[in-house]
Parts: C-alpha cells; sequence; structure tokens
C-alpha cells in the first residue's frame, strides 16, 4: 500500500497528535506499506518546502495562541501534481486545517479515496476562549470536511456515536496505545525523586499536557490546593509548555516545572512518569487522553473523568478513580483519597501498570491498516 499521511504536526513537535501519527507511519512502514508524509514547515526549519518520495513540506502560518505550531497553507495544486508523480493508493488526512481540505480536493480531482481521523476536539475548546457561541459553527465545519472522505475514524466508540448523532458519516473506531517498552514502572529512579525533594514514602503527583486553557487548569489547582493542605509533604510535577505557563508557575510556585521533553526523548519522559505516584488529569476536552495510559503503564495512580481514555481503560477503584464529567467536586475528593490512603494510591498504581498489555501498538497499527485496505479495495 503507498498512503499519503496529510497532518498539520508531527515529530518533533509535541502533543498527542504528532506521537500517534509518529507511532502510525513506524508501524506501517515496519509492515512493509510505503507512507508519504504531507506536512507544513515547522518552525525550526529553514529553506523551501520540499517534495520527496517521503515526506512533502509546505508553507504554513503559525497557530493562533499557538506560535509553535502551524497550519498549512491549502496546496492543491502542488499535491496534484506530486500526486501524478507518484501516485498514493490512498491520502489520509489527520487534521483538518487548509492543507487538509486542499489534499481532499486534490486527491478527488485524482480519483484517490481519502479518509481521516477526528483527533481534536477543535469545537469544545471555544468556550475556553471567550467564543461558546462558535461552538456549533466549529462542529458544522468539521462536519462538512470529514463527511467528504469515504471514512472518519475516531479514537473511541463512544466519540464515534456522538459524531454520528451530530452527521458525521461512516465513523469508524481505532484507539491509541503506548510504547509499553518505554513507558513502564521499572523507569522509576529515585534519583530524580531527591531532587523534586521527595522520601521514598512521599506522595508525588505530576500532570503532563499541553498547558493550555481548554486543559480546566482551575480545577487542577483547586484539588492541588486542597492536597497540600491535607498532605503537606506532597510534591506536584508539571511538564509541558504551552500558553498557561507563565501563569500556571506564578499560581503554582510550590510545583517543579521542568518544561517539555521531546517526543525522540521517551524515556525520559517514561523517568518521569515512573518516578512519580499519582497523576491528576482535569481535563473535560480530550478525543482520547494519551497521557492518561502512558500514566497508568508507568504505575501511577490515575484520577481523571468517565469519558474517553479514562473511560475505556478505568475499572473504578480498580484500576483508577473516575467522576462524572459534571462533578467537579468527585475530581477533587478522588485526588485527596489518593494523597491520603497510601495502600490505595500503590494498589491503584500497580494494577494500572499490570494492566497495561492492553494498551499494546501493534493492534491499532493492525486496526488502521485494515481500515485504509478494506477503503482502498470498496
Amino acid at each position: 500500500m503507498k498512503l499519503a499521511l496529510v497532518t498539520e504536526t508531527y515529530p518533533p513537535e509535541i502533543n498527542g497528535v504528532a506521537m500517534t501519527l509518529s507511532q502510525l507511519v513506524s508501524g506501517l512502514r515496519d509492515k512493509g506499506h510505503r507512507v508519504q508524509v504531507v506536512r507544513p514547515l515547522q518552525t525550526s526549519e529553514k529553506g523551501d518546502p520540499k517534495t520527496e518520495p517521503d515526506t512533502i513540506t509546505v508553507f504554513g502560518l503559525p497557530i493562533p495562541r499557538y506560535p509553535d505550531l502551524r497550519f498549512g497553507l491549502p496546496s492543491r495544486n502542488r499535491l496534484i501534481h506530486a500526486w501524478q508523480s507518484n501516485r498514493p493508493d490512498i491520502v489520509h488526512v489527520a487534521t483538518e486545517g487548509p492543507l487538509g481540505l486542499s489534499a481532499i480536493r486534490a486527491a478527488k480531482s485524482l480519483g484517490i479515496p481519502t479518509t481521516s481521523t477526528f483527533h481534536t476536539n477543535f469545537h469544545s475548546y471555544s468556550e475556553h476562549y471567550n467564543a461558546k457561541f462558535a461552538t456549533r459553527i466549529v462542529l458544522a465545519f468539521l462536519r462538512w470536511i470529514h463527511n467528504q472522505t469515504r471514512c472518519t475514524m475516531a479514537p473511541t466508540l463512544e466519540l464515534a456515536k456522538q459524531l454520528a448523532a451530530e452527521g458525521f458519516r461512516n465513523m469508524e473506531v481505532f484507539g491509541r496505545g503506548v510504547n509499553l517498552k518505554v513507558f513502564n514502572p521499572q523507569a522509576r529512579d529515585e534519583n530524580l525523586r531527591r531532587t523534586w525533594g521527595a522520601a521514598p514514602d512521599t506522595p508525588v503527583f505530576i500532570h503532563v499536557s499541553r498547558l493550555a486553557a481548554e486543559k480546566n487548569y482551575d480545577l487542577l489547582q483547586k484539588a492541588y490546593s486542597e492536597i497540600r493542605y491535607r498532605r503537606p509533604d506532597a510534591k506536584f510535577v508539571v511538564i509541558g509548555s504551552g500558553p498557561m505557563e507563565k501563569k500556571l508557575k506564578q499560581d503554582l510556585p510550590f510545583a517543579t516545572f521542568p518544561g517539555s521533553i521531546p517526543l525522540e526523548n521517551r524515556p525520559e519522559l517514561a523517568r518521569y512518569y515512573a518516578s512519580a505516584d499519582a497523576f491528576l488529569y482535569p481535563s473535560k476536552t480530550e478525543t482520547y487522553g494519551n497521557v492518561a495510559t502512558e500514566a497508568m503503564a508507568s504505575g501511577n495512580a490515575l484520577v481523571a473523568f468517565d469519558y474517553a481514555a479514562p473511560a475505556q481503560h478505568v475499572r473504578q477503584g480498580l484500576t483508577g478513580l473516575i467522576s462524572a464529567l459534571d462533578d467537579d467536586a468527585g475530581f477533587v475528593a478522588s485526588s485527596l483519597a489518593v494523597a491520603t490512603d497510601d495502600s490505595l494510591r500503590e494498589k491503584l498504581g500497580q494494577a494500572a501498570a499490570a494492566y497495561a498489555p492492553a494498551f499494546d501498538w501493534q493492534p491499532i497499527v493492525d486496526r488502521f491498516e485494515a481500515i485504509l485496505l478494506r477503503t482502498i479495495a470498496s
């Protein structure tokens, strides 16, 4: 199979979409498929766009509020020319920007089938940026783009059903995985814990994410405040960067902020996860939430809401603690339970790590491959 994968983001950029796509590309190439990645030039790249068998780069512009990320400019004619010379069997559009839309149109003009993935709940972000009125408009735009492809893939059955109810056609499901050779409890480092001021029995709370308004940091701050009152010895580590980084450093002066850890340095990130004890995940805007499963695989006690990856993988009270989406008080109560009950925290972390084989990437790559091959054959 020859696949052209179109995306606005790709490593070394740091986010869940970039990580997921790099795993899919690597997995498909390992299986003998030819994959061409179509993406914008990244901030660190100099020179003009290039067309090569494995990569097509296009000009891009910074995404508002996310200056380190870029969206690709429309490139329909360039893609038509490139794909006439090196025709893919299928085009998969992973992000819904101008580049993705122009790729759909280029593929249609050449008679190449297209598929797409719903990776990010952009429509639900609007209320976090004082633009709640735009929610339905953004959702309609996303639906219009995705319904131009043969099928839209979502990471969970729950999300696929929600999108189908909103008029998205031909929904398919394939999940997300974790590199279990990297993310596991064996990566724990007591020397690293000591740099945080943590003794062996000190509870360490870690949080890994893009530091942006849609991640619900007011609730995380409230939970941390309650924990510090009940467990003054607790330590807190926040990994990531983004628009809210400066504010969070001001609001959480007691926390350690190591910054972002590049995707190519996953073992270092795994060392941070495994050296902590619990992961609080207050976000309500995820399509999946890769960091939740990475934390579980690393042996962290997970506290989250009952949707996306936690809803799929957490057995309440056994492999983590989840609360209903409208139950912020329940989230804080679960956070306190994990902080104050050492045996509960240890039990949840051990059970989560034992469950981790369910996160293996290979079946997920196989599922993605099967959808693509079935679309080509239809």
